[in-house]
C-alpha cells in the first residue's frame, strides 16, 4: 500500500507540499497592488523601523555583494542597494513574479539599477559563495521547506558571510492574548475594508502562529552550516532578527 503525498502547513490547514508553493502565489498575486500600503496599515507603519534594524544588524559594507531572497516590493533591497554603493552589487529574487515585478519597479522608479531573479529560495541559481550577506525580510515562513532554504542561503555565502532573517516571530507570553486577537480578529478585517479580501490576511496571521519560534529557528540555521547565531527582539517578540555566520 502506497503513501499519500507528504503534507506541510498552509496557515493551519495541512496540504501536500507540491501545493504549497503553489497557494501561497496566488496569496501574493492577491495582495501585491497593496502590499506596501497594507503593510503600513497592518504594523501602523513599524515595520519601517524593524527593517531599518535589521539592515544597521547586517553590517552592510561598500563594494560587498549581497543577495536579498524574498525581496518582494523591494525595501531591504533598495537600502541594501544604497550601502554596498556602485562598487557593490544586490540581487533581489523572489518567487512570485508579481512582487518581484512590484519591487522592481519600485527599484527603478528611483533610479536604482538592480537584477532581479524569479526564482524558488530552495533552489538558488548562484554558484557556491558568491555573497558577503544575504538578507531575507518576512518571507522565511512561507517557504514549503525552510531547512532546505536556510541551507541554500548559506551555500550561497562566502565563508564568514552573514546571514540576516527578518521574520514574525513568538511574541511575549502576557501580550498572546491581545496579539491574537489583533492578528486573527483585526487583520482579515483590515484586509476587507483596505484591499477588498480578507482571506490573504488570515493566511497572515496563521502563518505566523506555524513559524518557528525564535530558539527553534536558531537551531535551524546551526543545522543548515552557520554558526555565532544571535536573536534580536523587536516589539516584545512580535519579530525577530536572527543573524548568523557562515562557517
Amino acid at each position: 500500500m502506497s503513501e499519500g503525498p507528504r503534507e506541510t502547513d498552509f496557515g493551519f490547514e495541512r496540504v501536500p507540499e507540491r501545493d504549497k508553493a503553489g497557494r501561497v502565489g496566488a496569496v501574493f498575486d492577491r495582495v501585491a497592488e497593496r502590499y506596501d500600503l497594507m503593510n503600513d496599515l497592518m504594523s501602523f507603519g513599524l515595520h519601517r523601523l524593524w527593517k531599518r534594524f535589521a539592515l544597521w544588524v547586517a553590517r552592510i559594507r561598500p563594494n560587498e555583494h549581497v543577495l536579498d531572497v524574498a525581496s518582494g516590493s523591494g525595501d531591504l533591497a533598495r537600502q541594501l542597494a544604497r550601502r554596498v554603493g556602485p562598487g557593490g552589487l544586490v540581487w533581489a529574487t523572489d518567487i512570485n513574479r508579481a512582487m518581484l515585478s512590484r519591487g522592481r519597479d519600485r527599484l527603478l522608479d528611483e533610479g536604482l539599477m538592480v537584477p532581479v531573479a524569479q526564482c524558488d529560495a530552495e533552489r538558488l541559481p548562484f554558484p557556491d559563495a558568491s555573497f558577503d550577506c544575504v538578507t531575507v525580510g518576512f518571507g522565511l515562513r512561507n517557504m514549503t521547506h525552510k531547512e532546505a532554504a536556510l541551507a541554500e542561503m548559506a551555500r550561497v555565502l562566502k565563508p564568514g558571510g552573514r546571514l540576516l532573517v527578518l521574520e514574525f516571530s513568538k511574541v511575549w507570553k502576557p501580550l498572546e492574548p491581545a496579539y491574537d486577537l489583533y492578528s486573527t480578529k483585526a487583520l482579515p478585517w483590515l484586509g476587507q475594508r483596505v484591499a477588498g479580501d480578507a482571506a490573504p490576511y488570515r493566511y497572515l496571521a496563521e502563518s505566523i502562529r506555524m513559524h518557528p519560534d525564535q530558539a527553534t529557528l536558531a537551531t535551524m540555521m546551526e543545522r543548515a552550516g552557520l554558526c555565532e547565531v544571535e536573536v534580536f527582539n523587536l516589539a516584545a517578540g512580535v519579530v525577530a532578527v536572527h543573524r548568523a555566520y557562515r562557517i
